[in-house]
């Protein structure tokens, strides 16, 4: 499974989408434990089967990849970020090891089949040779439902990045290192196993928290086999469930279940929350920005007195 992001024409009168369909939502919280009703979900900003808004050109493409035993809605921050200032951004359901429900109703959660950060890459080159047929106008759709208006034709296929949480950001780095059609790469507080030892030559930035260069032996090899753009930036009290939707939605359910301050900060670190969403949308822009649309962001050149909390591993 996987969802399409992207600017649109316009929405009136169209259902906003929800955060993760009401019975893939219910699976997730039953598994951590969470006594809520899936029912009261959250929704997002987007709206269902919108018109593709086509400024003239055609959208740059970025696709993400989630974490283990996650879901494909794991960081829409920054993805709505990212598809409000003029990208595509396909997110993936890594079939396994994810909370996913299909258009027949069946349910699927992590567990049983085991999966490798190869085979989330794999995955991800799937879903580019999808892009590619997009791109070039015809739908592939698994059941060959309609796709929104403009997005066939609507996708440039020579402009592709990628980003990933966790394992996701290894199978970034590994998709990189397998397919050229991706030009630049985002992992975010990615563990980087097991280790890499191939050069990757093209830009890539590390969103580090817990698995840093200093702790993580395979990140710092990593490290050292990029020979491209390379960046890695930190955010003060980051841990690695402060990257994502977590930030935002867990201080939410703790108020619900009564978890204490302690608790809460246990889960998603001591980075205020709108603070973690704000610096990961803007640092995420910045860098695709940069090296697919090639506009110069200053934000990538060091410390900024807008976001004191980051700061930059040299």
């Amino acid at each position: 499974m996987a969802s399409v992001w992207y600017p649109a024409r316009q929405t009136r009168g169209l259902p906003l989408a929800p955060w993760m369909t009401e019975s893939a939502l219910g699976a997730l919280l039953a598994d951590a434990g969470f006594p809520l009703d899936p029912a009261l979900g959250p929704l997002t900003a987007g709206h269902l089967d919108a018109p593709v808004l086509r400024p003239g050109h055609r959208l740059p493409v970025l696709v993400y990849s989630h974490g283990a035993g996650s879901h494909r809605s794991d960081h829409t921050t920054i993805v709505q970020e990212l598809a409000g200032n003029g990208y595509a951004v396909v997110t993936v359901d890594h079939t396994y090891d994810t909370f996913t429900e299909f258009p027949d109703g069946w349910v699927l959660t992590p567990g049983g089949i085991p999966m490798s950060p190869q085979d989330y890459a794999a995955d991800l080159r799937f879903v580019l040779d999808c892009v590619d047929a997009i791109a070039a106008g015809r739908n592939p759709d698994a059941d060959g439902k309609a796709l929104p208006h403009g997005l066939l034709g609507a996708l440039d296929a020579r402009r592709i990045g990628a980003f990933g949480w966790s394992k996701g950001g290894t199978a970034t780095a590994l998709t990189m290192l397998a397919d050229r059609r991706v030009s630049a790469g985002l992992g975010i507080d990615g563990p980087m196993q097991p280790t890499i030892t191939t050069d990757l030559d093209r830009p890539f930035m590390m969103m580090t928290a817990e698995f840093t260069r200093a702790a993580m032996p395979d990140v710092a090899e990593f490290w050292t086999h990029l020979r491209g753009y390379r960046l890695n930036i930190q955010a003060a009290g980051a841990v690695h469930h402060t990257y994502g939707d977590d930030a935002s939605l867990i201080p939410q359910v703790g108020r619900i279940l009564g978890m204490t301050d302690q608790q809460i900060q246990e889960w998603i670190g001591t980075l205020d929350p709108a603070r973690s969403l704000r610096i990961q949308q803007a640092y995420s822009l910045a860098f695709f920005d940069q090296h697919l649309r090639h506009r110069r962001r200053h934000l990538l050149d060091g410390p900024s007195r807008d976001f004191p909390e980051v700061e930059f591993i040299r």
